[in-house]
Order: C-alpha cells, then sequence, then structure tokens
C-alpha cells in the first residue's frame, strides 16, 4: 500500500502546503498511523484506500497548521518585546518545545473540543461567544471546557 500510493499521497500534500519537506514528513505520518492503529488485512481490504488516506492526513495537516500558527504566533509576540525582555535563545527552545507538548496534549482532544478551549484560553473569548461562534449551546462550550481542563489535569498528574 505504501509503495503504491505514497507518491500520490506526497503530491496531494505538497499541493496543499507547498513544501514538499513537511508533505513527506506528514504522508510518512499517515502510513505510520495506518500501521500502528489498523491490522494489515484491514489496510488491504479498503476498497478506497485514497479516501482513508486523506482522511487521515488532512488531520494530520490540520496538526501541522496549527502547530505552525501557534509557532508564528509566538514568535511574532517576541518581535513586540523590547530588547531587554526578550527571552534567550535558550529559552525560546524551552517555550517552543512546551508549546510542541502543549499541543500534542490538546491534540488528543476531539477537535471540537480542542476548538472551544483554545479560542477561550488564546483568544479570550467568553463561553458564550465561543458558543455563538461555533454556533453551539453555552451548556456544550462549558462540557468542552471541563473536558479541556480535565486534559491538562491529566497531564499535570502524569509530569
Amino acid at each position: 500500500m505504501y509503495l503504491q500510493h505514497n507518491p500520490w499521497l506526497v503530491a496531494w500534500l505538497q499541493r496543499k502546503l507547498g513544501n514538499r519537506s513537511d508533505a513527506a514528513d506528514i504522508a510518512q505520518d499517515t502510513f505510520a498511523r495506518l500501521c500502528t492503529a489498523t491490522r494489515a488485512q484491514a489496510l488491504q481490504d479498503l476498497r478506497e484506500p485514497r479516501a482513508y488516506l486523506t482522511m487521515v492526513a488532512k488531520r494530520l495537516l490540520i496538526n501541522h497548521l496549527e502547530r505552525q500558527s501557534l509557532e508564528q504566533a509566538y514568535l511574532a509576540s517576541l518581535r513586540l518585546l523590547p530588547e531587554p525582555m526578550a527571552p534567550s535563545p535558550e529559552a525560546r527552545a524551552m517555550l517552543l518545545e512546551t508549546l510542541e507538548e502543549l499541543d500534542a496534549l490538546l491534540d488528543e482532544l476531539p477537535p471540537k473540543v480542542r476548538t472551544a478551549f483554545l479560542l477561550s484560553q488564546l483568544e479570550g473569548l467568553s463561553y458564550e461567544d465561543i458558543a455563538a461562534q461555533m454556533e453551539l449551546s453555552v451548556r456544550t462550550v462549558t462540557r468542552y471546557m471541563a473536558q479541556g481542563f480535565r486534559q491538562c489535569l491529566r497531564a499535570m498528574l502524569e509530569a
């Protein structure tokens, strides 16, 4: 399956990203996820393997773009700091590593939960504003936020 569909998947991802290196990485991650998530026979029995590969790759692509956006926002905020307040290169590396760990932690949440949590924590939106923006009830946003906070608490307890 890898030999048959990897060139197509890399080309598809490259059109989306405009970057062959990232496209190849995401394609590799896609096949790695498939191998760990399903049995070999189940993969061979897929009627539409490209549709399945596209679905998995889209999720990974979204995660990649979210991480990239988060890193760019962080770097932009650093550029706004006065020189004496700017963190050292070591501190920047540690902060980026922490952001990547946070991103991986939040990646375990369902997409809607993650979006609501990020709108609250990064954008500072109220639950009512999040509900309006996501077309959900405030009660649902409250449940999503509780789920997000539980995920963070679980990670803190495991550390």
